[in-house]
């Protein structure tokens, strides 16, 4: 048997290790799936910001992508352009 220390890397002191704190923002690690829907997935990737904002930041991100989403609903109901008239060719008789 040996009393030798285990090595310790030269640079271990330079990167300190952050005491846990249960209150500081962390990622749920939640998968996000895109939708195939841009403005749906922007939406989704603008979440990921709320990962590292304390809970008072999150309102102003669940609120932005709440909006985003409404948007994309709205755009959803919009009736699409008339189209022009289709010209009979009756109408061009010579």
């Amino acid at each position: 048997m040996t009393d030798a220390m285990p090595e310790v890397p030269e640079d271990a002191g330079a990167h300190p290790v952050e005491p846990y704190d249960p209150a500081a923002p962390a990622p749920l690690g939640v998968d996000r799936v895109p939708t195939g829907h841009p403005a749906v997935d922007a939406g989704l990737e603008r979440l990921a910001d709320a990962d590292h904002l304390p809970a008072d930041g999150h309102p102003e991100v669940y609120e932005d992508v709440h909006r985003g989403l409404r948007e994309a609903l709205a755009a959803l109901d919009a009736r699409p352009p008339a189209a022009p008239p289709m010209s009979s060719s009756y109408e061009h008789r010579s």
